[in-house]
């Protein structure tokens, strides 16, 4: 029987409250600051919506808006950042997928020293590996393509770990019957095995969808030409100042803009993405 503890529970709501407030406070003014001029910055942070409405994201959708005597595309910063997301989502579950399968459901020399080369990856920093693939790269012409953006990202070796975990609990009984039944190692894969990973699957694809969509560092350092910035980039760019005036409104609306899709997908996908962190059977 659960015991009833009525300051506990007032307590648990206070802090589940701080929580959403310490949250949605940030995005509430972000939201009304689309809809003040720039000067009204200068005596303070409006908490509430002002004059100009969303006409903001009117313009800014349209693709004609300028930044500090620049134009920057939202609607291609945003074809961008969506190419870029999905492809590394992809090749990172298809490519993860099919690692973890080989090395789990079939015996050949150095398979685990393969899974272990490929776990010690987890060991390195992004800033270690980082310059020896920015070389690659430019040897290899990938500069300012979505190639060079996306290709050396698509490799995980969290991916393969944790689908290489849930690959160890299914069942022998079930490969001996798919055995028997005439199933090959591809009829059995897409048959069998991947109906079973959809939770995974769900789980791995929103992950992995707002990682390569929040990337910073690497598009910096690959791309100059402005029809490859990708929507987090267009947000530092959108921060020059131009005679000391930031121009705040829109730099909040594109931020915004920026959360929308990742929001979209959680959202989407919220119940097999619990799912597929909870499953007892993983």
């Amino acid at each position: 029987m659960v015991e009833r503890r009525p300051l506990f529970k007032l307590l648990c709501h206070l802090v589940l409250i701080v929580g959403i407030v310490s949250i949605a406070l940030p995005v509430w003014i972000a939201l009304v600051a689309t809809t003040h001029n720039n000067t009204e910055f200068a005596t303070g942070t409006p908490l509430w919506f002002g004059d100009l409405g969303f006409s903001v994201f009117r313009d800014l959708l349209s693709g004609k808006e300028a930044y500090n005597n620049s134009t920057l595309p939202i609607p291609q910063m945003l074809l961008n950042s969506f190419v870029m997301a999905m492809c590394i989502t992809i090749g990172k579950l298809t490519i993860s997928i099919l690692s973890a399968y080989a090395v789990v459901f079939f015996r050949f020399p150095g398979r685990m020293l393969a899974f272990w080369l490929i776990f010690f990856t987890l060991m390195l920093p992004v800033e270690v590996r980082i310059m020896p693939t920015f070389e690659v790269v430019t040897n290899l012409n990938m500069l300012n393509s979505y190639y060079g953006l996306t290709i050396p990202l698509i490799a995980s070796a969290t991916a393969t770990f944790l689908f290489r975990q849930f690959f160890l609990t299914v069942p022998k009984e079930l490969v001996e019957a798919a055995r028997i039944d005439g199933a090959g190692p591809i009829k059995f894969f897409f048959d069998i095995l991947l109906p079973l990973s959809r939770t995974n699957i769900a789980a791995l694809f929103v992950i992995t969808f707002i990682y390569g969509w929040n990337q910073y560092l690497w598009p910096l350092l690959i791309t100059t030409d402005a029809s490859y910035y990708t929507i987090v980039m267009g947000i530092k760019q959108m921060l020059g100042v131009v005679d000391g005036v930031i121009e705040w409104n829109k730099i909040m609306a594109t931020t915004i803009i920026a959360m929308l899709p990742p929001v979209i997908v959680v959202i989407a996908m919220q119940k097999a993405f619990v799912k597929g962190l909870v499953d007892s059977e993983k």
